[in-house]
């Protein structure tokens, strides 16, 4: 966070009040969720966090030797029907918390000797998430903000992070509208997705790393190779290629069906190790930096 925490907190008050008409994320809902509708991420006024912790299974550029300092916020905007998360993002696991509460925790990952603040799916509380960080940097909060999302992001919200968020991690999930369509009800997610890291990019660049090779600034996209869709991946990489040539990309290999996946056929087995190398292959060959 390079912003002063009295700029996050009105930045916070500012979007604060566009959830009485919800149109943070670009499903622009409509929600009243200062009177406690939920919007379509089944969120109201209040965010929820499932949990938070020193991680180890991120990038090895976001662990360090300490940990990721993790807060896991419930809900989301988008709604994949295989979330690798599905217990989070789809249901309502968790618990309720205010901008106090969320800043402890903050600090506590802070105080255990995380390397960052990564904060995982929070385009839907925006608002709540930067109350919780101007009180934590007023605490003395320091760490690198890394913004975990699903790349689903509103450009409008995005501009509004400009100075806050540090290390960006979007993930690029597809560049067929009809999968989109039917995987997440969502035909618009690429050019979506495509706007909303061309502004991540304009705001902290190519990731850079410290002398331990900790990410402390920039751009790093994650691709989920997906079972069946190796043009797709293709077409993933040349698209990032043409928006941010060089940048990091991880191409990750662990998906598997949860969620509603194994009864949508294509996507309801794990992809091959031949389609996980064809994937990388595409992102070297697109000359994109492959961690």
């Amino acid at each position: 966070m390079r912003l002063h925490p009295d700029e996050i907190a009105r930045r916070a008050e500012m979007l604060a009040a566009r959830l009485a008409d919800c149109d943070l994320c670009p499903r622009r809902c409509g929600a009243d969720r200062t009177a406690g509708r939920l919007g379509r991420c089944g969120t109201g006024a209040r965010a929820r966090v499932s949990a938070a912790f020193p991680h180890f299974g991120e990038e090895p550029v976001l662990v360090g030797r300490v940990g990721s300092g993790t807060v896991f916020l419930t809900g989301c905007s988008l709604h994949c029907a295989f979330c690798q998360n599905h217990d989070v993002s789809h249901g309502r696991d968790g618990r309720e918390a205010d901008a106090r509460e969320i800043a402890g925790l903050m600090l506590g990952l802070a105080k255990s000797g995380c390397v960052n603040v990564n904060l995982v799916t929070p385009s839907h509380v925006v608002p709540q998430v930067l109350s919780a960080l101007a009180i934590a940097a007023r605490a003395g909060l320091d760490l690198p903000v890394v913004w975990n999302s699903s790349g689903y992001e509103s450009v409008e919200t995005l501009a509004v992070l400009d100075g806050i968020a540090d290390v960006f991690m979007p993930d690029f999930k597809s560049a067929s509208a009809e999968a989109c369509a039917a995987w997440m009800d969502a035909p618009d997610y690429p050019e979506v997705a495509t706007a909303a890291v061309r502004e991540m990019r304009r705001q902290v660049g190519d990731l850079a790393v410290d002398a331990d090779g900790v990410a402390r600034r920039g751009l790093l996209v994650r691709h989920l190779v997906m079972p069946g869709m190796t043009d797709d991946a293709v077409a993933v990489m040349r698209i990032l290629a043409d928006l941010c040539p060089g940048c990091a990309v991880n191409v990750m290999d662990q998906y598997r069906p949860l969620g509603s996946a194994p009864g949508m056929p294509g996507i309801d087995r794990r992809p091959t190790a031949a389609e996980v190398a064809t994937a990388k292959a595409a992102a070297l060959a697109a000359g994109l930096r492959v961690l």
